[in-house]
């Protein structure tokens, strides 16, 4: 085991604490990553505050991870020591399911393995331990590589932020010709209005004020409905529109999302924050006093 530093709840209710975790040896297939950023999603809110599910202590979130490979194992072909890389919302999965084979690792039919808040099925059965430390070892199927063109501290966020949002846009054919509402202009809405602007579409920023109406018109043209918006049943059965949900993307998509805002010269818009801002982060998220999203910069764990 190697022992790193973290930032962790220690106990329900608590605030982040510094803290020391274990993480696995470097096996044959793993990659041992340097952290040097972490984003802060919503969701790592969610678990700390204990909405979601009964969590087991310690618990380290983060599962928007930026930094460098420090060591590789034997048998690993895709990084080197040196590397830009990432790993995002999951770090394992069976890999052999029809769904893992089609490289929808994150519908695995024996489920997949979370980046923190989840259970090591594949390896020791142990929690997982998220980003908010100063390293993570992954198998080598889950590390992304991160391009030269998108720094690193804004590359974070992509990892969850980017994916969730560039997924469902390319299932649904965001392009040319397509227009595209986005509901909510904060962490995972700059990133949607972002992408979908990229990918050619028209782009319509539905949101609950004016506030961020002139950082909407800097990422692409945007319409403020003045009256509420309802929903008339009939306008879906006549088109046979739909509702649908989505949720992060495969491995591979992730990759191609990475590649896709290099290509295009995109990132999140961040606020880098020390460790210990963590807990007064979490607030302002909630009361969206953010644009877009933080950024913990590792290095200034103690």
């Amino acid at each position: 085991m190697k022992q790193v530093k973290a930032r962790a709840i220690l106990e329900a209710n608590g605030s982040f604490e510094p803290a020391t975790i274990d993480r696995r040896e470097v096996g044959a297939r793993d990659v041992l990553i340097e952290i040097k950023y972490a984003g802060i999603c919503h969701s790592d809110i969610h678990h700390v505050r204990g909405e979601w599910q009964s969590e087991t202590y310690p618990l380290v979130p983060g599962h928007e991870i930026a930094g460098i490979v420090a060591e590789v194992g034997s048998e690993v072909t895709k990084h080197k020591v040196g590397d830009r890389v990432g790993v995002g919302c999951m770090v394992n999965s069976c890999g052999e399911c029809a769904n893992c084979l089609k490289g929808e690792q994150r519908f695995c039919l024996r489920g997949m393995t979370g980046t923190y808040a989840s259970v090591d099925t594949y390896g020791d059965g142990s929690p997982t331990l998220g980003g908010y430390s100063t390293h993570v070892v992954v198998t080598e199927g889950f590390v992304l590589s991160i391009p030269e063109d998108i720094e690193l501290d804004a590359a974070a966020p992509l990892l969850c932020a980017g994916i969730t949002t560039y997924s469902p846009l390319k299932h649904w054919g965001a392009g040319p010709g397509k227009q595209v509402a986005i509901v909510g202009l904060g962490g995972l809405g700059h990133m949607a209005v972002k992408l979908a602007h990229a990918l050619g579409a028209e782009v319509t920023v539905l949101s609950q004020s004016l506030s961020k109406k002139d950082d909407g018109l800097k990422l692409v043209n945007v319409g403020a409905p003045p009256k509420p918006l309802s929903l008339n049943v009939f306008s879906l059965i006549g088109q046979r529109r739909s509702f649908a949900g989505s949720l992060i993307g495969g491995i591979e998509q992730t990759q191609e999302m990475l590649d896709f805002c290099a290509e295009h010269h995109l990132g999140a818009e961040i606020e880098v924050i020390s460790a210990d801002a963590i807990d007064e982060a979490y607030e302002r998220v909630v009361k969206s006093d953010v644009r877009y999203r933080f950024v913990i910069d590792i290095a200034t764990l103690k």
